[in-house]
């Protein structure tokens, strides 16, 4: 027995010993190649977001085929804003998040959300024109719309036609 726990042949059968129950861990462990992204439900987080500002909310009237909605939330902007942010995972398994908000000066909001205050051209989605931003080092582009009660802004790292699928979709949901 000494000469298995010893020497070469000890090392030997501790390293097969080692191999084997890993060999049979990764046989009986559950195994997933199929992609998993949370889906959230925004629907009661832009109800509560049309309860406490004074305009009528935008939110997606549906979400673009093959996005999944992620993320959520109501944050305070600056000077005590309410801001309402929504995050995607886009078709192409980009990011895109819609933000709006009535903070005040709207150019400040639109530039932190967009993190740049450069304008690069406009993008007409539908009737409505949007200015376009884009942060080279981020891969972040922005769609920014200032309207007089509240200014929306759409960006991430999706490219253009994505962030206008989701401008496509924005419906002004009425007070209350």
């Amino acid at each position: 027995m000494r000469r298995f726990t010893q020497g070469f042949y000890g090392y030997a059968v501790a390293l097969l010993v080692c191999v084997a129950a890993v060999g049979l861990f990764l046989l009986i462990a559950p195994q997933s190649r199929e992609e998993h992204i949370p889906r959230l439900d925004y629907s009661i987080t832009v109800a509560n977001f049309g309860h406490s500002v004074p305009y009528g909310v935008w939110a997606p009237q549906k979400d673009p085929a093959g996005w999944v909605p992620n993320s959520n939330k109501i944050a305070k902007g600056e000077n005590g804003a309410q801001v309402l942010f929504l995050g995607y995972a886009t078709a192409k398994r980009q990011h895109a998040m819609f933000a709006q908000s009535n903070e005040q000066p709207a150019a400040g909001f639109a530039s932190r959300m967009a993190n740049s205050d450069k304008a690069v051209g406009t993008q007409q989605v539908g009737e409505v024109q949007w200015e376009q931003r884009f942060r080279e080092d981020k891969k972040q582009r922005s769609l920014v719309r200032v309207l007089p009660e509240v200014t929306l802004v759409i960006t991430g790292t999706a490219d253009w036609p994505e962030l206008a699928e989701l401008a496509s979709v924005l419906q002004q949901r009425p007070k209350g």
